[in-house]
């Protein structure tokens, strides 16, 4: 499927070709949720999605450092190299990385706003020195370049039938309401490299502070205040799902079914939280693989029906009047 993929793309080069691959297995690996959304995308589109995962995963696994081999000191010299390196490669077409390489070209391809990366490591560095929000403001902030940019950078590479302007604050609020569903799915995993990003006055108003997440999480025993915080940030959760879902409508037809996946797998996640009480402190909320499957089964039969009628359009569509607006590939 990767080749059919590039060759849809119309990457030919040898290396760049390697780039864009090695960026499909790390969405293959780490993303599954995602992955499988994006299998239900036009194939001239994937590997360009598949590029801007695996840039921002690289980057959050230089961050995060998951086996706890490099010090502070290494992973802010190599996020620093990373950001050095992405910005020769978004000037010059290139990149040491073959993240940096794949992740650039889709940047050229779909003339993607520089400044949206900029923002995205601004907030990878926070990670190095930043460990909890003291308000829902404040971690904002933070989401706006960990999260809401990816739904931006997304935006030129799925295409629009409405003008752009009017589906990007609905594309970003997206990017936020997938990262606000992390952050509620892995508390505990977060907890222990150090991090709260639940916001401080959100727990406070609960009776939620650090200290009582850390005893919870290293004794296995539950707090109602616990609880109910988790709840609150549920909900606050899901109000952001509601300010994004009218821009799916907004997409180019045939890119809806994936985005509609993805929506509903993360919505997903909320659902198994509360299914299993709010444990998120002790076991980590997995969509079940029946579930997926039939997310996976929806989308494909959607995809089938806006194929059908994106084909009615285009044939319907008087000339040089195209009937989606969209940017592809323009090498």
């Amino acid at each position: 499927m990767t080749r059919r993929e590039l060759d849809a793309a119309g990457i030919t080069d040898p290396a760049l070709r390697a780039a864009y691959t090695q960026c499909r297995r790390l969405n293959a690996r780490h993303g599954r949720t995602y992955f499988l959304a994006t299998r239900l995308l036009p194939l001239e589109r994937r590997s360009a999605v598949h590029a801007l995962y695996g840039f921002a995963r690289w980057a959050d696994d230089i961050v995060d450092d998951h086996d706890h081999h490099r010090a502070p000191e290494e992973r802010d010299r190599l996020l620093r190299r990373l950001e050095s390196d992405l910005a020769d490669g978004l000037r010059a077409g290139t990149g040491d990385e073959p993240v940096v390489r794949a992740v650039a070209d889709t940047a050229d391809r779909y003339d993607i706003e520089h400044a949206l990366f900029v923002d995205f490591l601004s907030s990878m560095r926070a990670d190095l020195t930043v460990t909890h929000y003291p308000t829902y403001a404040d971690l904002q902030g933070y989401v706006h370049g960990s999260a809401a940019v990816i739904g931006l950078q997304m935006l030129p590479v799925l295409g629009t039938v409405t003008a752009r302007e009017e589906a990007a604050p609905h594309a970003a609020a997206l990017g936020v309401a997938f990262q606000l569903t992390n952050f509620l799915r892995d508390v505990g995993e977060d907890l222990d490299r150090g991090r709260v990003y639940l916001p401080g006055d959100l727990l406070a108003a609960h009776g939620v502070d650090r200290p009582l997440l850390e005893w919870s999480r290293r004794t296995g025993r539950r707090d109602p205040r616990i609880r109910a915080a988790l709840v609150a940030a549920e909900a606050m959760t899901r109000g952001v799902y509601r300010t994004a879902e009218p821009g799916i409508a907004m997409l180019d037809p045939r890119v809806r079914p994936c985005i509609r996946a993805a929506f509903t797998l993360y919505g997903g996640i909320l659902d198994t939280i509360a299914e299993q009480d709010y444990t998120v402190l002790h076991r980590r909320a997995v969509v079940s693989r029946q579930r997926r499957a039939a997310t996976a089964a929806a989308g494909a039969l959607r995809l089938a029906g806006a194929r059908w009628l994106t084909r009615g359009a285009h044939r319907a569509a008087p000339a040089g009047c195209p009937a989606v607006k969209w940017k592809g590939p323009v090498r």
